[in-house]
């Protein structure tokens, strides 16, 4: 099958809304994968097989719902982050597994590791800091333009489609969880349609940051912060339910909290933040000094 014909059929898949309507789908025949060439062969709604590079298929799955539909959360979710400080190594694999999924240059991460000190006295350890998905977000309450809205299981998205560039959300967020698309992506040429749920393709001139990978979670997956991460730093779950997991062991929410004295940053100021954080004690690794971020200074 040639290349164009490969990319004809994507296209065809990819007008999503009416084949989800009329209820087709497109069926994986795993025994049939081909690591050598890095092919997979599909079959088709109308039941023909068809060879498409992984790569093909990996570009249809990051296209997610339109932008309407990303307003709206997913229902029977209110999704939460607990990260514990006595775990992190600063790795710095959540980074790079965000920076790849999200299409970022190194100079915008959507995720920081910051070197934290809480006295003169005490030892120094590392934090990881992204979004925390507020439920009283002054950067909803400042967009003059409605790109940046909370949805209903707790997720803070922007939609570079309505995003100005005025950055007033940027000078309200008190954790400066946000960045400035100032260039273009690494794939600019990206062929799929864009989703505020997967915040590719950027668009420059826009706002962007962490968004809890809301594409994969659909899917009944864990974002990539969490898989990646070789510590098992980061918990995720549904709040409702009352239990998170960092993909190797899954725990209750209120137990984890409330056993390890879990605590929110900055949550004098009134923001909700949805994502906890346990203290940095009887911790895993001994601190060492970030000898790449010198280098790189």
């Amino acid at each position: 099958m040639s290349t164009d014909s490969r990319r004809e059929f994507l296209r065809k898949l990819s007008t999503g809304g009416a084949m989800a309507a009329s209820g087709m789908a497109l069926y994986s025949m795993g025994s049939c994968k081909r690591p050598s060439e890095n092919k997979s062969t599909l079959l088709t709604t109308d039941g023909k097989l068809v060879e498409v590079s992984d790569s093909e298929i990996q570009a249809l799955e990051k296209r997610s719902v339109p932008p309407e539909e990303a307003r709206k959360g997913i229902p029977g979710k209110k999704f939460v982050m607990v990260v514990d400080l006595a775990k992190c190594k600063n790795a710095k694999k959540c980074i790079e597994a965000c920076d790849k999924h999200h299409n970022l240059t190194p100079d915008r991460p959507y995720i920081k590791v910051l070197e934290m000190k809480d006295n003169e006295k005490s030892a120094p350890y590392w934090m990881p800091k992204k979004c925390f998905q507020c439920d009283n977000p002054p950067c909803v309450k400042v967009c003059p333009v409605g790109a940046t809205y909370k949805r209903t299981d707790g997720i803070v998205l922007v939609d570079n489609e309505r995003c100005i560039g005025c950055r007033f959300c940027m000078a309200a967020c008190p954790y400066s969880a946000r960045v400035f698309n100032w260039g273009t992506p690494p794939d600019e040429d990206m062929d799929i349609s864009y989703s505020p749920e997967t915040s590719v393709p950027s668009t420059v001139g826009t706002v962007g940051k962490c968004d809890f990978c809301p594409d994969m979670l659909r899917m009944n997956k864990l974002p990539h912060c969490v898989t990646q991460c070789p510590n098992g730093v980061i918990y995720f779950g549904n709040e409702l339910d009352d239990t998170v997991t960092n993909g190797e062991e899954t725990v209750r929410l209120s137990t984890l909290l409330k056993d390890k004295a879990g605590y929110r940053y900055m949550e004098e100021l009134g923001t909700e933040p949805r994502v906890y954080y346990l203290p940095p004690v009887d911790r895993l690794f001994p601190f060492e000094e970030d000898t790449e971020a010198e280098e790189v200074s």
